[in-house]
């Protein structure tokens, strides 16, 4: 066992971690399903009302944010071109400075783009530098964040390239914005920082808005269809929107300027964030497991986002819930249990002996052999099998990496070794909730 393996000790057992044998082609990815007012006609009678509002609120606020773009421009005037997509990252965006750099005109200049740039609905769109100009009338909130592989029928296809995650909890979008304004705030304690609270709070209503009557958030709000209308855990959409929700109705240091009854609302939608986080958490054979990249709104199974994404248990964001979980100062029994299944599925289903490896050579990366390596995990396992499963662009599903385009065999993290970090924060926090507590 490597000295990776050693360091969360008695949680993973050599036994228990045998490589799984791969071989096979599985199947085709399905798109998820959009919310439409057909879906919540089929709901109970009871669930309905709430969900034909929230579709209702959703279409109205499209609308509305699609009219205000159009009346920035006078009659024939052409839109400015929307900003260039970047990379993933902070955006300029930092969080952890001290205190005194949130009142430089740096970060100052950063607000005030950020407050430009909020879109009517009150939420951000992503992958934007926000160290640029302020946003020009007529001018796109969301860059084109298209991919240069996708088809027609690919399952990220966006219906218009400059409408497409116009507001989203993506790449860790909205939550950021917000949180880099409430720094700000705080150092602007007078006039000159109202702007930076009202669009702060305007983030808040946005967040209220966007959860669904079930507790969980959709990637992008106002709703874009697909997999975007599903309830999302990639780049920690519902917990970071409940953790965010919790500070501010705690009136943490940088929130304290919240009304009390906003406090209060953002209160309750954090504890439906995490009713929902439990309602989601797969069960296979009876047992609990994982979580899915993202669960149906309605019946709250995985579903699948982009072609090569499919519906299955995802190492990756189920190790940020557990995460989560544990970090919560009053984690219900629910959560507890939730917290002590998902680590046990995990600790069975490390892999041993393998490495991923080879990235950057000509035939791409390939699972090989090598002692003492481990653990890692797939990125992805099949609900039935608990095996490991793997997607290409052509939405072919396999149960061997090799047999995947080396394009996506390149290009996406199918291996890693992310749960580390869930066991040595477990080794702690089970001290304090033991199993059956």
């Amino acid at each position: 066992m490597s000295k990776r393996a050693a360091a969360i000790g008695l949680f993973l057992s050599a036994s228990l971690l045998a490589a799984p044998a791969l071989a096979g082609v599985i199947g085709q990815n399905v798109p998820a399903l959009p919310i439409t007012a057909e879906r919540i006609a089929q709901l109970p009678a009871d669930q309905q009302p709430a969900w034909k509002a929230y579709l209702a609120r959703s279409q109205a606020q499209m609308q509305a944010d699609r009219a205000a773009l159009a009346a920035e421009l006078k009659p024939g005037e052409t839109a400015p071109p929307p900003l260039p997509a970047t990379a993933h990252g902070d955006g300029g965006m930092a969080l952890h400075k001290a205190p005194a750099w949130y009142a430089s005109p740096e970060a100052r200049h950063i607000a005030d783009v950020i407050v430009s740039f909020q879109t009517p609905a009150g939420g951000w769109s992503k992958n934007q530098d926000r160290r640029g100009a302020l946003r020009l009338p007529g001018q796109p909130w969301a860059s084109d964040n298209s991919s240069q592989h996708l088809g027609k029928d690919d399952f990220d296809a966006p219906h218009s390239p400059r409408w497409s995650y116009v507001g989203t909890l993506d790449n860790n979008a909205t939550i950021t914005e917000m949180r880099f304004l409430a720094k700000v705030a705080t150092q602007a304690p007078g006039p000159e920082g109202d702007a930076y609270r009202q669009s702060f709070l305007k983030g808040v209503h946005y967040l209220l808005a966007a959860q669904f009557p079930n507790g969980g958030w959709p990637q992008v709000w106002p709703l874009e269809g697909g997999y975007h209308d599903a309830i999302t855990y990639n780049d920690n959409a519902v917990s970071e929107a409940a953790a965010l929700l919790t500070e501010v109705s705690e009136a943490k240091a940088d929130f304290a300027f919240v009304p009390a009854d906003l406090r209060a609302k953002a209160a309750e939608a954090a504890k439906w964030g995490r009713l929902c986080i439990v309602a989601t958490q797969i069960r296979v054979n009876g047992k609990l497991t994982l979580w899915g990249q993202q669960a149906d709104p309605f019946t709250l199974e995985p579903v699948g986002a982009r072609n090569f994404e499919p519906p299955a248990l995802a190492t990756s964001e189920s190790a940020d819930l557990l995460l989560y979980l544990m970090s919560l100062p009053d984690p219900t029994p629910q959560e507890v249990r939730a917290v002590h299944w998902g680590v046990a599925w995990l600790n069975h289903h490390a892999i041993m002996g393998k490495e991923w490896t080879g990235k950057g050579q000509t035939d791409g990366r390939h699972l090989i052999d090598k002692t003492g390596a481990g653990p890692i995990w797939a990125r992805y396992y099949d609900r039935k099998t608990e095996k490991p499963i793997f997607g290409d662009r052509d939405k072919s599903l396999h149960d061997n990496v090799d047999d995947i385009s080396q394009e996506r065999r390149d290009g996406y993290s199918w291996f890693g070794a992310q749960p580390l970090k869930v066991f040595k924060v477990y080794g702690d926090w089970v001290k304090t909730h033991p199993p059956g507590q």
